[in-house]
């Protein structure tokens, strides 16, 4: 199968992917984000992924490790007074 197309979609809130031989997979952003992101640094990397790079976004989802690639990418520093 081949991807035809991938977008997010803002009026789902969904990741969609159409392949060559009329499957679509649609990934529900809001509840990954639920299920795997612990704060506001994961949401926003899992965001940047979303809008920015969709594929690639899918592929983490859909092939990888997403809690070990937010644990590598995002830093969580508390503020020091």
């Amino acid at each position: 199968m081949r991807i035809l197309s991938c977008a997010f979609n803002m009026d789902t809130a969904c990741v969609e992917l159409k392949f060559d031989n009329g499957t679509m997979i649609a990934i529900d952003t809001i509840a990954v984000e639920n299920e795997i992101a612990d704060n506001m640094y994961q949401r926003s990397e899992l965001d940047w992924l979303i809008y920015n790079a969709p594929l690639e976004y899918a592929d983490l989802i859909l092939n990888g490790d997403p809690e070990k690639y937010l644990k590598t990418v995002t830093v969580n520093k508390l503020f020091e007074s």
